[in-house]
């Protein structure tokens, strides 16, 4: 290890890859045992990361900052992917700004927000609490999407956290679709295609996430996707079956456990607790089998 430093300090670390925990059959991950990762530098911030799963297909992991914390970004660590993500804040309130653009999203508890490939974004943590975001997108880090693709970007040099196009305009009777969008009741397409409640947030051609409501003593109707799903749990306490090759895989998940169903591998979830069990599940690239 080199102890060369600049003249005001130590060198900064340099960029290093997140780990990729990648799981073949179905695998139930636990917060408790679920990888571990810092990014980030003194120029972006650092980060802290519960990496959950990163297959070759979907990406997922929860980020956190301390209250009044952030993360911009730096030369090297650009936070411009190409991928498509949504962002669903578990803890805290997230203010997300484009700052190529200008705009900003102020993001409470329990609401998500969504952009796609080549939108730079930088995140902070607005009021007192600390703040805690799941992120899921795809195509995924083992595609080359997320650090690899952003060192080849040119380098934003400067960042903008106001839209000016937009005074002298608000409200608006016809007002732009914002990058990055903050998905609203209206925004979601309700099914009950697996004989619970489920509610499309995002479906797009790489990413489909979507809400998971299981009332107490209720079942989903087994099934299975074209594509890896990642399943966490939000609240409540949901049991998850699922048949893989010759071997049958049950798990019980509580609040932000998780699991990871390979694609094609049938499943189903039950709920033997007395309340309703919710979650959100993002599948890649293809919800339907």
């Amino acid at each position: 290890m080199s102890d060369t430093k600049h003249a005001d300090g130590p060198s900064p670390p340099p960029y290093s890859p997140s780990p990729r925990p990648t799981f073949d059959v179905p695998t139930r991950i636990g917060r408790d045992t679920v990888t571990r990762h810092l990014w980030g530098d003194e120029e972006a911030g650092v980060v802290s990361d519960l990496i959950y799963a990163s297959t070759s297909s979907i990406h997922a992991l929860v980020f956190g900052l301390p209250a009044g914390g952030s993360f911009t970004h730096s030369p090297e660590y650009r936070t411009v992917f190409a991928a498509d993500e949504l962002l669903h804040v578990l803890d805290g309130t997230m203010v997300l700004a484009n700052p190529e653009t200008g705009e900003v999203q102020k993001v409470p508890a329990g609401r998500s927000v969504f952009f796609r490939r080549d939108t730079w974004h930088h995140a902070f943590a607005h009021g007192s609490e600390p703040l805690r975001v799941l992120e899921i997108f795809a195509p995924p880090p083992a595609a080359g999407t997320s650090g690899t693709y952003a060192r080849t970007r040119p380098y934003l040099e400067q960042s903008w956290y106001a839209d000016d196009s937009r005074l002298g305009d608000v409200p608006s009777t016809a007002p732009p679709t914002p990058i990055p969008r903050l998905l609203t009741e209206n925004d979601v397409v309700w099914r009950r295609d697996l004989d619970v409640l489920v509610g499309l947030l995002i479906s797009t051609e790489h990413l489909t996430v979507h809400s998971l409501e299981v009332n107490a003593g209720e079942t989903a109707r087994t099934h299975a996707h074209g594509g890896d799903e990642l399943l966490f749990v939000i609240s409540g306490t949901l049991w998850v079956r699922a048949w893989h090759r010759d071997d049958t895989y049950v798990f019980e998940l509580g609040p932000e456990d998780a699991c990871l169903i390979p694609q094609d591998a049938p499943h189903e979830y039950r709920n033997y607790g007395a309340e309703t069990a919710t979650a959100l599940v993002g599948v890649a690239p293809s919800y339907l089998p």
